[in-house]
């Protein structure tokens, strides 16, 4: 319950995370039918950049602050959600996952957002508030998934990305998967995880293998080399379902935010279980 994300929104994770989330939501818009997002470990929200938190780190000028001049064209979606944000042209509000999403969607589809720290579901609910698609819940996102899905729409994604502040939150992310996938096994699932060592990538994947679920990719991106544990030197997000050929618009994505962010390190798709 310590993890605040303020002093890392819009860091590189957030670009790589959030230009994958927008790959996937106009992915699922290309049918006219509606779907939902539901969002396991939504934050705040809406983050002001300005803040002395976000400041202190500095992590927003070498992730969204360095990328967006250069975002490509796939990402205009995101690029023109935080604008949209920043009305006069500065740079002081960014969007965590629930906001950018809802800016993605259509009148039809609907968002589910899960917060268990109170005073960031509290922030969610301000930031959220006066949309209709909007669903904000104060409570346990891994829970939740229980009571959401499957979800009336029967198509959508679920977003699952916690702070990864307690020592187990690798296997809870993994059961809570299994669980979700059990009751709703047709559903886009999308896990963010961080990478300081590859060993720890290799675990995740391995576990994730174990579940048994059919039609895993991951995606990764190190901005540096290294296996240093004090440091977060990439990140991954592995998917569940993912739309036909989607990594030939993934990858070209990520290879140019790579090209942006990057000190060293590089990007991969690697296959966790194959149909």
């Amino acid at each position: 319950m310590n993890y605040r994300h303020i002093y890392h929104a819009g860091n590189f994770a957030d670009v790589f995370k959030h230009a994958l989330l927008t790959l996937l939501i106009e992915r699922l818009k290309a049918k006219d039918t509606p779907f939902a997002a539901i969002d396991t470990h939504a934050g705040a929200g809406l983050y002001d950049i300005s803040a002395a938190e976000a400041q202190r780190t500095g992590e927003f000028a070498r992730g969204y602050g360095q990328a967006r001049a250069g975002l490509p064209a796939a990402l205009v979606p995101y690029r023109d959600a935080v604008a949209a944000l920043n009305p006069d042209g500065s740079m002081r509000f960014y969007p965590g996952s629930p906001l950018l999403a809802l800016r993605l969607m259509r009148p039809q589809d609907r968002l589910v957002a899960c917060e268990l720290h109170p005073e960031d579901a509290r922030h969610l609910k301000l930031a959220l508030q006066g949309d209709r698609r909007a669903e904000i819940h104060h409570r346990d996102g891994y829970r939740a998934l229980k009571a959401f899905l499957p979800p009336r729409e029967r198509r959508g994604l679920v977003l699952i990305d916690p702070p990864f502040e307690t020592e187990d939150e690798r296997r809870q992310m993994v059961r809570a998967l299994a669980v979700a996938h059990g009751r709703w096994p047709t559903g886009i699932y999308a896990l963010w995880y961080p990478i300081k060592a590859d060993s720890e990538a290799r675990l995740l994947h391995a576990e994730l293998a174990n579940t048994g679920i059919p039609r895993q990719v991951a995606f990764e991106m190190r901005i540096r080399d290294g296996d240093d544990p004090a440091r977060l030197n990439g990140c991954g997000l592995a998917i569940v379902n993912p739309p036909y050929q989607f990594d030939l618009v993934a990858m070209p994505v990520l290879q140019a935010l790579h090209c942006a962010l990057a000190e060293a390190g590089g990007v991969r798709r690697a296959v966790v279980a194959a149909e």
